[in-house]
């Protein structure tokens, strides 16, 4: 079973023979090339600096490249980065890619512990952190480190050559969420973060009057990729916002933004906001990281004005489904493949394979994972259940290890979940398996809800919509359900009350 084509993507007049996605080698080379030809124009959006010009970051990241290489940094080295949304941060960014070093993203909230594991498995010969107690942490990790803030407090030197790396050169090495084990490093190269961008570029009319508001965290590939590499390789600016602010989003939105994209924790908040008809003024609004729920995309529609674009991908893939810019944007579904990427689904399983320019070639130093997570005609195995509809759209029912088998029955949580998030008491609900030695598992409910919620009565309403074997035999009442900064559910970390 496949889907349609991502032909289907392409602007009217482009002929999909024509289209390559990996014909520019390196984000860094077009970013300069672009920002030499505009260096005046606006680029970055500084909460307390205002706006950065392209010139401006043409000599900035120079500067800081040159101080990197002062510092004994070569290309190819690793580089860990992590910090709240800057200029500093972009031109740290910047400059790291210019000089062919290998940046690895990090989460500014994450604990000691969390460092050294990245630490321990990326062996990283510098680090650019905030906040200040991880820059220590770092130190006490690895003494040979150079470390600095993101303002790269280290002596000037001569830049080395920039923006010369070929696209199989590695580039980014961003770390798995490790919401179900130890994380791994997926190793991207040159040619992978220009292949997803340009495929953006082309499905969703990305251009140089683009404007993103731009308050997703920049240590993940949604923030990172999809929304500060995009936005710089089209010759468009970026708004950063340090944290998500319902008003701000909004503000901007009325003011001279073109685009916002968010996760649906971030949509539901802006559904509900006073003037969330602003956002309607936005000519494309994606959202992804964790799935949306046909009932919030109407509700969006409804209260926002807005049409939201969902779309699918992962850190190993970067970018590879989308709702289509011109045409039906589908509640409940991801759309189909964006240009360059190869889609089917497994005939036994339903699990997502992928193959394309964007996909990562495997895991840093991590061979048996590799292996296991490519079929024989080198597809990725992306660990999702899918349905295809008879035109094409994909559907995310389920993660293949999330799968719940009650009593030989395969119940996916996803399909679980959005029935009785429809339910007037919930706020939200996270399905589980819960060993039971007479099924095998248990389908069990974590929701979030209101102080009078009566498990009797969702246990009634499941039963009235939902086969014997899908429905919930335990349900547990949570204040909140655990995330992580993406919104994502940290399914492992539910546990029963004592």
């Amino acid at each position: 079973m496949t889907s349609r084509t991502w032909a289907d993507h392409l602007p009217p007049g482009i002929d999909p023979a024509t289209v390559d996605l990996t014909e520019r080698v390196s984000l860094p080379a077009v970013w300069a090339a672009n920002w030499r030809a505009a260096p005046a124009r606006e680029v970055i959006h500084d909460p307390d600096e205002g706006w950065v010009t392209g010139e401006e970051l043409l000599q900035r990241s120079e500067a800081a490249a040159g101080r990197l290489a002062a510092a004994g940094l070569v290309a190819g080295d690793r580089v860990l980065l992590s910090g709240g949304a800057s200029a500093d941060f972009v031109v740290a960014h910047v400059a790291a890619l210019r000089s062919g070093l290998v940046i690895v993203p990090v989460n500014s909230a994450y604990t000691r512990r969390e460092l050294s594991v990245i630490v321990d498995n990326a062996r990283p010969r510098a680090a650019l952190l905030e906040p200040a107690e991880m820059r220590g942490w770092a130190t006490e990790l690895d003494a040979s480190m150079v470390v600095s803030g993101l303002d790269i407090d280290l002596p000037d030197g001569p830049a080395p050559a920039l923006d010369a790396m070929s696209s199989g050169d590695p580039a980014l090495l961003p770390y798995t969420s490790g919401t179900t084990g130890t994380p791994k490093g997926a190793l991207l190269n040159h040619g992978n973060l220009v292949a997803s961008s340009e495929a953006t570029r082309l499905a969703w009319r990305r251009g140089p009057d683009d404007r993103l508001i731009l308050c997703l965290p920049l240590f993940h590939v949604h923030g990172l990729g999809v929304g500060l590499h995009g936005v710089l390789l089209s010759g468009g600016s970026a708004i950063l916002q340090r944290s998500f602010d319902p008003e701000r989003v909004l503000a901007a939105a009325a003011d001279d933004a073109t685009m916002f994209f968010g996760v649906p924790t971030m949509y539901a908040r802006l559904a509900r906001a006073p003037g969330g008809e602003r956002l309607g003024a936005l000519r494309l609004c994606a959202c992804g990281s964790a799935p949306l729920s046909a009932d919030l995309h109407r509700e969006i529609a409804a209260n926002c004005r807005q049409t939201v674009l969902e779309r699918y991908g992962m850190t190993e893939t970067l970018m590879l489904t989308s709702n289509p810019y011109d045409g039906e944007r589908r509640a409940g579904t991801v759309g189909f493949p964006l240009p360059g990427v190869e889609l089917h689904l497994d005939e036994q399983t339903g699990e997502i394979l992928v193959r394309g320019p964007a996909v990562f070639d495997g895991y840093f130093e991590r061979p048996d994972a590799t292996a296991e997570a490519f079929d024989a005609d080198g597809f990725f195995r992306t660990g999702d259940i899918g349905e295809l509809s008879d035109d094409g759209y994909v559907t995310i029912v389920g993660r293949a290890k999330e799968l719940i088998i009650t009593g030989g029955y395969n119940v996916y949580p996803r399909e679980v979940e959005d029935v009785l998030r429809a339910h007037p008491s919930v706020i939200d609900v996270a399905i589980v398996g819960t060993p039971s030695p007479e099924w095998g598992e248990t389908v069990t409910a974590y929701v979030e809800s209101e102080d009078d919620f009566d498990p009797d009565e969702l246990l009634s309403y499941a039963g009235d919509q939902l086969v014997a074997y899908k429905r919930p035999r335990l349900i547990h009442r949570v204040d909140a359900l655990p995330r992580n900064r993406l919104g994502k559910v940290l399914r492992h970390e539910l546990k029963p009350p004592d």
